[in-house]
């Protein structure tokens, strides 16, 4: 059944193509961005036919009629973001982005997806007991919140999502349970509402089944991410009986929400800009809290990128936006979702590994990682051969070593360990393995994967992941061994492993490439074998391949620990919920450790110390969180300001927020009033000012500073008195090169306010020009 679905589904995608591309050629959707509505926050339906037909009489000015924009039109935005998206041809687009009341107009692009253990890692828990200071218990385990995801939708069947115990639905929910067409999917108490977007895709799909009207969750990772941030409690937890426990969410009284933007891959993209600015909207307009997204594109100017300009409104309606920074580490300069009114979480490791050994022949033992279900069907040595010695005539050496389709000799392998060289990090040459006979596999890293082992997978037979210096060893032993054997121990879960946090190389790294003053990610959270609701329509792996069917599964990636962050902003939502997104955003950054478990700086998996590009302003502690004396807060003013800096003029941001806003005559991108400070281009003597505002005691607050090699900063004054609740007080940073023309690198910092009880913590990031 899956492969003729998949067959029609890509027959049909290719026939959609070929007409399209021969018919209309450069015929493409594309977003035409307005900013905001006259109509205010709860219009009418006199007000949305308003806004449609504004849209309609726009594009049918430059199509010729309003028929024809009609046609081309697949979504208008019509409650808080005022634009549409439609299939135009290139001149079309690049015309109508000349039209004074446009902001930007631009392609819709695809963009990629990027438990029981890891609450316990974060000190909202210990062996199980939820203690009364925890936050969870005075945040009331998130009650009420209305946590929203944009993702693959979910699997409303998970235990996950049972609304035992829960009370009614709060008034302030305004969204709906959209049905699927031949689909019993159903909301509850707990889950109470889910939408599904899909014109954007069919613009490059073609025309869809019945399949693709439904929010119901194929892939597993809405599921995964949504029960992540507010899952409820579900005892015994486990993938095939590793790390088992209690699963549940950051705020697992919280309400959730799946707006369903994500559908199986076209040239590896799945979720596309058109379907995201819609579940945007239709999440403001729902009246959800907190909205978690776990997707990322390329960096592009805020205008042109869908996720920046759904944010922007989300934080103006007081929505926090938490947000992955993708998975293309440890590269620098690859982190996505980078405006300032977002908080982009970066994935580290918690203190739990999936533990397995390779034993060979030669007494040596090698430690890998795993979860696969079995172990070898009994305890003695195998005959271990590589990948290189197994393959076919006619088949380079170099692919047989990766294991790839079509390239070992089934009658070489069966029977035998087979060891593979890593090639893209799938489940895939396990896969392999199995197909040629293999009883086991031992996976070793390549030198470009390095020595980072801590991502566990679900292989389809035992097997065995090391690093690339075990690695050696092992095809050493091969290469010089008449008869190598080898056995692959069972797994076992090890907890309190050390040291934890431990940044994941898959984390997207700063420099941001789009602002360099705003510093992100903002903070680290854990990612890595993180166990969470998963969909019975796919196996653990999510491959077509694996027909094991498992209501857990452990995921890895910023996708996860995004989430985290989603749910701890759930409990601070409840328990501050006057505050703004930037207070909340603040308060998660300047109680941040870069400390691991063995109080050592958190190191990268290379076991180099890292950094504020990969970690932001460190480690989350929610507990902290709740009382951080002092924050740094943001209004949309700010942000404005922040945007006339960028180069935005008066008329563009009136559009943008419906408002009349005077740009500031001077106004540094670096002043915005941001947790982290950086400066990218420190020529000179470089003056920077903040703001804080007491959210605790009355108090005197003293500054620390530790600052970056090769720079000289004060701050003036030197200490702050507060008085009462919700002051606020002004400081300054100088900051100045020690040598002209230097750092010639970015260097790093701390500055630190502290009343004793308190330590409010702000990164320093300095580079010369």
């Amino acid at each position: 059944m899956e492969l003729s679905f998949r067959s029609h589904f890509l027959l049909s995608a290719l026939f959609w193509c070929l007409v399209h591309s021969s018919a209309f050629g450069l015929e493409k959707p594309y977003i035409v961005y307005l900013g905001s509505h006259a109509h205010g926050p709860e219009p009418t339906a006199a007000d949305i036919e308003s806004a449609t037909n504004s849209h309609y009489d726009l594009l049918g000015s430059y199509l010729g009629s309003n028929e024809k924009a009609q046609e081309a039109i697949f979504y208008s935005y019509t409650h808080h973001i005022n634009g549409f998206a439609a299939i135009l041809e290139e001149d079309q687009a690049a015309e109508i982005a000349k039209h004074p009341d446009v902001l930007s107009v631009f392609l819709s692009k695809g963009r990629k997806l990027q438990t029981t253990r890891s609450w316990h890692f974060l000190g909202l828990e210990r062996n199980g007991v939820i203690h009364q200071s925890s936050i969870l218990r005075k945040a009331r385990f998130g009650e009420d919140t209305i946590i929203g995801n944009l993702d693959t939708g979910v699997w409303p069947e998970s235990k996950s999502f049972s609304d035992e115990g829960m009370g009614p639905i709060p008034g302030k929910w305004r969204g709906i349970c959209q049905r699927g067409i031949k689909d019993d999917f159903s909301c509850n108490r707990k889950l109470i509402g889910a939408r599904y977007f899909n014109k954007g895709y069919a613009a490059y799909a073609g025309r869809l089944n019945y399949t693709f009207y439904t929010a119901r969750d194929h892939k597993g990772h809405g599921s995964h991410t949504l029960s992540t941030a507010g899952g409820s409690f579900v005892p015994g937890a486990n993938v095939f009986g590793y790390g088992n426990g209690t699963a549940k969410g950051g705020s697992p009284r919280a309400r959730v929400v799946a707006y369903k933007v994500c559908w199986p891959p076209i040239h590896q993209k799945k979720c596309f800009d058109a379907d995201i600015l819609l579940g945007f909207d239709a999440a403001i307009s729902d009246g959800v809290d907190v909205l978690s997204v776990s997707l990322v594109g390329d960096p592009e100017e805020f205008f042109m990128d869908s996720i920046a300009i759904g944010s922007f409104h989300a934080a103006r309606n007081g929505i926090v936006v938490v947000s992955s920074a993708g998975n293309s580490g440890p590269q620098p300069g690859t982190v996505c979702n980078v405006a300032p009114w977002m908080i982009t979480v970066a994935a580290s490791t918690i203190d739990r590994e999936f533990t397995t050994y390779v034993a060979l022949g030669d007494k040596q033992r090698l430690k890998g990682s795993s979860l696969s279900a079995n172990g070898l069907p009994s305890n003695k040595l195998y005959p271990l051969i590589s990948g290189a010695d197994a393959k076919i005539t006619n088949v380079s050496a170099t692919k047989a070593l990766r294991c790839l389709a079509g390239t070992l000799d089934h009658k070489k392998v069966k029977g035998k360990i087979l060891a593979c060289l890593r090639e893209y990090g799938t489940v895939d040459e396990g896969h392999q393995a199995a197909l040629a006979g293999a009883v086991g596999m031992v996976l070793a890293n390549d030198e470009a994967s390095g020595n980072d082992i801590f991502v566990a997978q679900a292989y389809v037979l035992p097997a065995a992941h090391i690093s690339f210096l075990d690695g050696k060893v092992l095809f050493t032993y091969i290469n010089s061994t008449k008869f190598p054997v080898a056995h692959i121990t069972r797994v076992k879960t090890m907890l309190n492993t050390t040291p934890a946090p431990i940044m994941a190389s898959f984390s997207s790294r700063g420099p941001n490439t789009v602002e360099p003053a705003i510093l992100k990610p903002d903070i680290t959270a854990p990612g890595v074998n993180i166990i969470a609701a998963n969909t019975l329509a796919v196996g653990p792996t999510g491959e077509e391949f694996d027909k094991r069917r498992t209501p857990f599964k452990a995921a890895s990636g910023t996708s996860m620990s995004c989430p985290h962050v989603s749910g701890i902003v759930g409990l601070l939502k409840t328990l501050y919920p006057g505050w703004s997104p930037a207070a909340i955003q603040s308060a998660i950054m300047t109680t941040a450790s870069t400390r691991d478990n063995k109080v050592e700086p958190v190191h990268d998996s290379s076991l180099v110390k890292a950094t504020p590009f990969s970690y932001g302003a460190g480690h989350i502690q929610p507990s902290r969180a709740m009382d951080p004396g002092l924050v740094y807060d943001l209004t949309v003013n700010d942000y404005l300001d922040f945007l006339c800096a960028r180069g935005y003029d008066e008329s563009q941001l009136r559009s943008f927020t419906n408002e009349i806003h005077a740009c500031p005559k001077h106004f540094n991108v670096a002043d915005m009033n941001y947790p982290s400070i950086t400066v990218p281009n420190l020529n000179g003597t470089v003056v920077v000012t903040r703001r804080v505002r007491n959210v605790g005691t009355p108090g005197t607050y003293y500054v620390r500073i530790k600052a970056p090699a090769g720079v000289v900063v004060s701050v003036q004054p030197q200490s702050l008195v507060f008085e009462r609740f919700d002051e606020e007080k002004e400081f300054k940073v100088v900051l100045k090169p020690k040598v002209a023309g230097k750092p010639v690198d970015y260097v790093f910092g701390r500055l630190i306010w502290s009343d004793g009880v308190h330590y409010v913590r702000s990164p320093l990031v300095v580079k010369h020009r």
